[in-house]
């Protein structure tokens, strides 16, 4: 994903002369394309990444499109107060990109961890929540936040991931996008689970079982019409996310649901509310919380039950 941020922001910020990239520190050798094209528009801010933000939010405030990056815990917790009150409160255009989201960064421990971010930065007024599947719409994502009037944070994961559209898809922010039609449960996905949404639905499907699968890549604002379709239509709608189960788009799908009075079981499929403290890889993160194949396949059988 990250790849494909810097082909894509570089690419725009040829078209658009007011985009402005503020990176804290990382992903220097990344931006060369960038840096070459646009060399007054590239600001290393360090690791000083509250002071990043409030420069980006006064940038904005210029009638500037000022595009934040650095790693998800130091773009998002770190920086909190600022992205609250000078990018928020001042409905500065300013994206923030976060990479390496929820457990990514697996092996670095649980400073690099970013299990809460959803949570903390959808319940800013004003903020847009964007957490794509993949590449493709990382690209389109950005697109779309550039023509945004108000702060919009990107969740990216880190590299490598599968590619699940073939082409650049056409996305509205606030509305989900359908990957697989289904006829008995239906997957919420958002961010990087989707391959492992796709591989639970292929599991199900070889035991008879249609599942149907949306990309929610909009958390906030929600996609309250799709929502109340899939809760009138489906016995079993499930929420699978890289984000503790507390505050992300679970959380934002049970207040919806709150107010509601739909029959259908809403399950969910994340981390557990607790930190991380034994280091290890990604895939041995996710399994320790369920968050696999398997563990997604039996915990929606048993829901349908």
């Amino acid at each position: 994903m990250r790849d494909a941020f810097a082909d894509e922001i570089t690419k725009l910020a040829a078209q658009d002369e007011r985009v402005v990239l503020l990176s804290g520190d990382i992903g220097n050798r990344m931006f060369d394309k960038f840096k070459a094209g646009a060399p007054d528009r590239f600001y290393n801010c360090g690791v000083a990444e509250a002071n990043m933000m409030s420069v980006a939010a006064g940038l904005g405030l210029c009638g500037l499109r000022p595009v934040v990056y650095t790693i998800t815990p130091f773009t998002t917790t770190r920086c909190f107060e600022q992205i609250r009150v000078d990018a928020c409160y001042h409905r500065s255009p300013v994206i923030i990109v976060g990479t390496g989201s929820g457990l990514s960064y697996a092996t670095l421990g649980p400073t690099h961890h970013s299990l809460e971010d959803i949570a903390i930065l959808r319940t800013l007024p004003g903020m847009t929540v964007f957490c794509p599947c993949d590449a493709m719409e990382v690209r389109a994502g950005l697109r779309a936040a550039l023509k945004q009037d108000n702060p919009v944070y990107i969740r990216l994961g880190k590299k490598g991931e599968p590619v699940i559209h073939p082409d650049i898809p056409n996305i509205t922010l606030g509305k989900s996008y359908t990957i697989r039609q289904g006829s008995d449960l239906c997957l919420l996905s958002t961010g990087n689970t989707m391959p492992l949404a796709l591989e639970a639905a292929d599991a199900l499907a070889a035991q008879g079982v249609s599942v149907r699968v949306e990309s929610v890549h909009t958390v906030k604002p929600l996609d309250t019409v799709m929502l109340a379709e899939v809760f009138s239509r489906y016995k079993v709608v499930a929420v699978i996310e890289e984000h503790g189960v507390i505050g992300g788009l679970y959380g934002a799908v049970a207040e919806w649901r709150g107010t509601q009075s739909f029959p259908a079981r809403l399950a969910h499929f994340g981390t557990e509310d607790r930190f991380y403290h034994r280091v290890g890889s990604q895939a041995q993160l996710r399994e320790s919380s369920g968050l696999t194949r398997d563990g997604i396949v039996e915990g929606l059988l048993k829901a349908a039950a």
